[in-house]
């Protein structure tokens, strides 16, 4: 059984939360958590919420069934879109303008228990 969470609108840049999602791709979600834990990143927290909320999804689905540990699972996907960029301005000299682009993600992770 597999599950997603999705995190929308997220204000950090999605290069530099792909540098971190690429190193849980792929991984199981209790070691997955232990990299997220030790990794000095603003993106950190970030997917390791993303995470748990999937891990969590995949045991409320099967509630009925024997329910899966941390262990059990593995990220199948991890997936970091562009959101919308916030467009501001920043005053220079003369009477110029620079833009400073406050970029979003939108960052999706998919759970799954089967290999």
């Amino acid at each position: 059984m597999e599950a997603r969470a999705v995190s929308r609108f997220i204000r950090i840049s999605p290069r530099k939360t792909r540098q971190v999602a690429d190193l849980i791709r792929g991984k199981r979600v209790s070691e997955a958590l232990g990299i997220l834990a030790l990794t000095p990143r603003k993106a950190s927290p970030i997917l390791r919420k993303a995470v748990l909320s999937a891990s969590a999804n995949v045991r409320n689905r099967e509630e009925r069934e024997k329910p899966s540990t941390n262990d059990e699972l593995i990220i199948t996907e991890v997936r970091i879109d562009e959101g919308p960029t916030l467009k501001r301005i920043r005053p220079r000299a003369q009477g110029r303008a620079y833009r400073i682009n406050k970029r979003t993600s939108h960052i999706q992770v998919t759970v799954s228990n089967e290999v």
